[in-house]
């Protein structure tokens, strides 16, 4: 049993900050049958409609809350309860406030017919000028929500949460029963499956939301803590031009033990909420999408996964359109994007070809390239073919000092050129696929040392010193962040033009 408004509003909000927003429901004339339904509703549920709307605080934030009552009409939505719902958007809206919306329902009022039905348009509508607005819109849906409601402001989350083994689909399945002779497939409507295929964000128990509300909403809302200074001094931190040769970056950067993504925001990041998925049914186990903050700055970080891939099991489509996701959530949101790359390269597959791979990558490219929010891309380790390509225009780019990018790795560059893989040690470096050859060549603007000897097995304590790469890592992180964050948005994307404009353009000597 889904718990109740109430209980998740005593769950979610800090204690004593609820201030209800509901004035008494209006419904204009309605059958005697009608009326009586709503009196028993109001007798069972101990509530006057099938949403309560309010104002609270999560973690210090102020928040409007709009969450739905099942046990009043199994939580249906007509006129009174959709007006109340718009009445809480524009509110929230108009004063600046994230939203978060907890609905609980089978969908829209059966008892008011077609005019309820259209009222999700209203909804919608308000939730869209609310996101317009650059404010957060929060959903975490309980047992059950279908119907309209799932149809509608639902599924308009910037973020999609879901109680644990909630009921959640278009087609309540006893509706699909009666209507087609049959069950509805077992497993298919539930929060787990959803998650696992991209749909929702992740599946949270009701007593663990508030911490996740939390930390979503220090990294969404501008009033969040202000950054923290870096750990470090704003010093350079080039690597000494690593004396080891392209190929020991390149099988340094392959290393099994070698920190990926998770490990980076595991030690260098504050605020963390994994994402999953585009929302549209698309996920990839390839790649990582989070909330986070790196020393106080927040953001979305987007970036590969080394623990999710294998020579088999490379970035698809769906990791793209991931990525985009990524993109719209933080231009949306007005926060900085972090792309983090170290990729084995896309996948060479008829399913990537046919699922539209390399227009993905295109697009990835244009987008980021034309994105109003600061960012940032980092090299952490492999940077193969177009894969890394999708994820590396920023206003500033940041790599590991045994990082490394090409069009093809190493071995695929010798195929062609010398017709075996014999020669991949030159072609790595003749091609400058080094992170300190893409410094020289504008390709990147800082390469973090990783306090390595250059590829060698001579370690002292291993733990210790990919700890202290990470936290420095994210230092250099933090500091391009806070640097182009302070640049207006026409002058930001002025210099990002420029960049890219006089990327490996090179000007003739004096007297040439």
């Amino acid at each position: 049993m889904t718990v109740s408004a109430r209980a998740l509003i005593d769950l979610v909000v800090d204690p004593g900050t609820y201030v209800s927003l509901d004035e008494p429901p209006t419904y204009g004339p309605v059958s005697d049958a009608y009326r009586a339904d709503l009196a028993r509703a109001r007798e069972r549920s101990g509530v006057d409609e099938s949403v309560l709307t309010g104002d609270a605080t999560v973690g210090g934030t102020p928040v409007t809350l709009i969450v739905g009552e099942f046990s009043f009409l199994a939580g249906s939505i007509g006129h009174a309860a959709a007006e109340r719902i718009t009445a809480a958007i524009e509110h929230a809206t108009s004063r600046g406030l994230p939203l978060i919306a907890s609905p609980s329902s089978g969908g829209t009022r059966m008892q008011e017919g077609t005019v309820a039905f259209v009222r999700m348009i209203t909804v919608s509508a308000a939730v869209t000028a609310h996101r317009a607005a650059g404010l957060p819109y929060l959903v975490y849906l309980r047992h059950p929500t279908t119907g309209g409601v799932f149809a509608s402001w639902g599924s308009l989350g910037h973020l999609t949460f879901a109680e644990p083994g909630a009921l959640v689909g278009f087609l309540g399945p006893r509706v699909y029963e009666a209507l087609y002779g049959a069950p509805f497939p077992e497993g298919v409507q539930t929060a787990e499956n959803l998650a696992r295929t991209g749909v929702l964000d992740a599946v949270i128990e009701p007593g663990a939301l508030r911490d996740t509300l939390r930390r979503v909403l220090a990294v969404t809302t501008p009033d969040a803590p202000p950054p923290a200074p870096a750990t470090r001094p704003p010093t350079d931190e080039t690597a000494p031009a690593a004396d080891g040769s392209a190929w020991q970056s390149v099988l340094e950067s392959r290393r099994p033990d070698r920190p990926g993504l998770r490990e980076l925001i595991a030690v260098a990041a504050d605020d963390v909420t994994l994402l999953s998925g585009t929302g549209h049914g698309d996920v990839d186990s390839t790649v990582v999408s989070a909330l986070a903050r790196f020393r106080g700055h927040p953001c979305v970080v987007f970036g590969h996964d080394r623990a999710g891939q294998t020579p088999e099991r490379t970035m698809g489509p769906g990791a793209l359109r991931e990525a985009r996701r990524a993109m719209r959530l933080a231009e949306e949101l007005r926060l900085p994007l972090v792309t983090v790359i170290d990729t084995l390269g896309a996948s060479l597959s008829r399913e990537a070809e046919e699922r539209g791979l390399a227009p993905e990558i295109a697009r990835c490219i244009a987008d980021l390239v034309t994105l109003r929010t600061p960012t940032v891309s980092v090299l952490l380790g492999q940077g193969t073919g177009g894969g890394a390509l999708a994820l590396l225009p920023a206003d500033r780019t940041v790599a590991a000092a045994h990082a490394w990018l090409a069009p093809l790795p190493p071995e695929g560059a010798s195929a062609i050129v010398h017709r075996d893989t014999a020669h991949a040690a030159d072609l790595a470096e003749a091609q400058g696929i080094r992170a300190t050859d893409l410094r020289a060549n504008g390709v990147v603007d800082t390469v973090v040392d990783e306090g390595t000897d250059g590829g060698t097995d001579e370690r002292v304590d291993e733990s210790t010193a990919a700890g202290t790469f990470l936290t420095r890592l994210g230092d250099a992180v933090a500091r391009e962040l806070a640097a182009i964050s302070e640049l207006d948005d026409d002058a930001r994307a002025a210099a990002r033009r420029r960049r890219f404009r006089q990327l490996g353009v090179r000007l003739a000597p004096d007297g040439a």
